[in-house]
């Protein structure tokens, strides 16, 4: 197995397109990790490593009760941002948390009360899934409901919506019952350990006899399987039509649950359900509640020169629980010193305590260790504070009519007015890598799976164990030696290998490898090559038409921030708005590719679907059914502005020179620069905008 060199591939995906016309300067970043200082600010503007234990503990229920009651809210917020569907890596980190209501609550529920309890479930589900993933599912009930409606025959209903494969089995337990509750027309089955969602067929048999409301109300009550609990049918005065209902849920569910007709305090007689007498019920429910009692305990993570998910394959290493056990709001940068907020399941704050010591050894760091009621979720967070050295300071070539100083002033001040374009960085592409992350992503996108393996093993000019083992795949094509010869925190390639071992090295036998890792690390590698589409659509716009607001952009909507859909908040700027420069080029956003998206009607707009066409996806629908892969496609803000920036000058032992004191000479002196980005910015670029040059 070989792999053909693309010597014409570009090596920079961050366009050198800037917003500012200043000259820049040159310098160094990241010469050693404590040049570049990366601090999460959390949802309460927080400094995640400035705050104590005290702040942590109330911020914590703060955020309990948030989560319980109001995570639509959250959602609706996260829209309103016009957050991209995936800004980070995430391995399967997800809450396992099933919000139900209590037997009280749902004792003697009757037809007319049957959403009280949609809200927990809605909310369950936005904490379990991607938010791409959460509107994949909503599009797929939609098309069932409209189907189990109309007249169509039941075994016309047979189309189905995966989740792909969930590993943890109390994870799944809370999926099956949260998709059951919000939507009870569906039902969900595991096989080999991926969750399928398909219509309920009893749903439609039981419309036939009683309202919707009623069915919608009977499923959820038994899918909850609350003990002591009863559910109430409306009042029925047709003996014939109670009969008949009798017959169904005896016929149906008779195993589960017994029906009994009484007379209501108006005489009215009404089929009331119960759970039949079990003696294995209240072990079982005792179960589960057991479960919903997860241990969880928060810490703020400090890592230097280590990957976050390098950082948690070692952490769940040492204390026996898996990488999906741990949830964090985002990724940090590998060669830097990062802080950042992190909880893990099923481990008390003492045992992490315990382990302090040893881990300090990798480079990896926890303090503000404390219980917490639950995970957390990527893009929880305000942002993130950067405190960055820039080394070895220089004028850009042939540039001698100012001093540096004067240079580098100039430049921030163009920043704080006008910003910088809002490119991914390369960090998401893989930097230095032979083989990036987008290419991976186009080769799935255009179903070449066979390539998608071989790019996803070429191995870099490094000699070390895992280098090696890619090396020994492409020459032998022996999945079993080589995942012999792989760490063990080698997660992802081990998966893909194991099926690899067991369906074969072709189209079929990789499709199953990818569909072995989590869906959260397939789809990114998509959107990785929708990012450098967007980034290059970013540098044409602004090449075509400058800063001006346009005819034919696309505009955040804020009058439609209460629509849950994201095609409602795109507003298509008018040639009389334009005239009127009724809009700022802060409020443009561009689509990153996908099936949902809206495209700007002008020249950009022709030039996404010639660019898509020139990498043979020019019929590309951007869903994938082979990987159990669907990308509506999101929008990015054009240009993003750093806040509270600044800056100034150190000689080599790090001193600080006054910005009037001692003139600094070529290659004298360093300059240290602090600012914060919101979610999803990336301080490299907002530094190449400043420097204009390539770090």
């Amino acid at each position: 197995m070989e792999m053909e060199e693309d010597t014409n591939r570009a090596v920079i995906l961050c366009p050198s397109t800037y917003v500012n016309d200043h000259v820049g300067f040159c310098g160094k970043i990241k010469k050693i990790p404590s040049d570049f200082v990366v601090t999460e600010i959390n949802e309460f503007g927080q400094l995640v490593n400035e705050i104590t234990i005290d702040d942590l503990s109330k911020s914590n229920e703060t955020i309990s009760e948030k989560s319980r009651f109001c995570q639509q809210d959250h959602k609706k917020l996260r829209l309103s941002l016009l957050k991209p569907c995936m800004d980070e890596v995430q391995e399967d980190g997800l809450a396992s948390e099933y919000l139900m209501p209590s037997t009280g609550e749902i004792e003697d529920c009757k037809g007319n009360d049957l959403n009280e309890f949609h809200h927990d479930s809605a909310a369950t589900l936005n904490s379990l899934l991607e938010e791409s993933v959460c509107e994949q599912l909503n599009q797929f009930a939609s098309h069932v409901k409209s189907a189990l409606n109309s007249k169509a025959e039941l075994a016309a209903i047979s189309s189905e919506f995966s989740l792909g494969p969930v590993l943890d089995k109390r994870l799944r337990a809370s999926l099956h019952g949260s998709i059951r509750q919000q939507y009870p027309f569906l039902v969900t089955v595991t096989k080999c350990g991926e969750i399928i969602v398909k219509a309920n067929q009893d749903y439609k048999e039981l419309c036939r006899l009683v309202s919707e409301e009623e069915a919608c109300g009977f499923l959820k009550f038994l899918d909850a399987k609350l003990e002591n609990s009863k559910f109430s049918f409306k009042p029925d005065g047709n003996k014939e039509h109670r009969t008949m209902v009798h017959h169904f849920i005896s016929k149906k569910f008779g195993k589960l649950v017994e029906t009994k007709s009484f007379s209501d305090s108006q005489q009215k007689v009404v089929i009331t359900v119960r759970f039949r007498e079990k003696s294995g019920f209240r072990k079982r429910v005792n179960a589960d509640c057991r479960e919903q009692q997860d241990i969880y305990t928060a810490f703020t993570l400090q890592k230097e020169n280590l990957e976050t998910l390098e950082a948690i394959s070692y952490l769940s290493s040492k204390l026996g629980v898996l990488p999906s056990d741990f949830s964090y709001t985002g990724i940090k940068d590998k060669k830097a010193v990062t802080y950042q907020s992190m909880v893990v399941k099923k481990v008390s704050p003492q045992r992490l305590k315990e382990l302090a010591d040893t881990i300090e050894k990798k480079g990896v760091t926890v303090s503000n260790v404390r219980s917490a009621n639950q995970p957390l979720r990527l893009g929880q967070l305000q942002g993130n504070r950067f405190d960055i050295i820039v080394r070895d300071l220089k004028h850009q070539s042939n540039d001698c009519s100012a001093s540096l100083e004067k240079r580098v002033s100039e430049a921030i001040e163009n920043i704080k007015r006008n910003g910088f374009i809002n490119y991914y960085g390369p960090q998401r592409f893989g930097q230095g890598q032979s083989i990036q992350t987008d290419q991976i992503g186009l080769a799935l996108l255009n179903k070449e799976l066979v390539k998608a393996v071989q790019l996803f093993f070429t191995p870099e000019d490094a000699d070390d164990p895992v280098n090696k083992a890619k090396k020994y795949f492409l020459q032998t094509e022996d999945p079993k030696g080589t995942l012999a010869m792989l760490p063990d925190y080698k997660i992802r390639e081990k998966m893909l290998l194991r099926a690899l071992n067991r369906y074969g090295i072709n189209q079929e036998g990789c499709t199953r490898g990818w569909l072995s890792i989590p869906h959260s690390m397939r789809i990114f590698y998509i959107h990785a090559y929708c990012s450098k589409i967007w980034n290059e659509a970013a540098a044409y716009r602004i090449k075509i038409y400058g800063t001006r607001v346009v005819s034919g952009d696309l505009i955040f909507c804020e009058k439609s921030a209460d629509s849950s859909l994201m095609t409602d908040k795109v507003h298509i700027v008018a040639p009389e708005e334009e005239i009127a420069n009724k809009y700022t080029i802060n409020q443009v956003i561009l689509p990153m590719a996908g099936y949902s998206v809206q495209y700007p009607t002008h020249k950009l707009g022709e030039w996404y679907h010639e660019r898509l066409a020139g990498d043979g996806l020019q019929t590309c629908t951007f869903r994938l059914p082979e990987l159990q892969l669907n990308v509506p496609g999101c929008y990015r803000y054009l240009l993003k502005q750093p806040h509270n920036l600044s800056y100034h000058f150190l000689t080599e032992d790090k001193k600080e020179i006054g910005n009037g004191d001692s003139p600094l000479q070529d290659s004298e002196g360093s300059l240290s620069l602090s600012f914060w980005l919101d979610p999803s910015c990336y301080a490299t670029v907002c530094l190449r905008e400043i420097m204009k040059c390539d770090l």
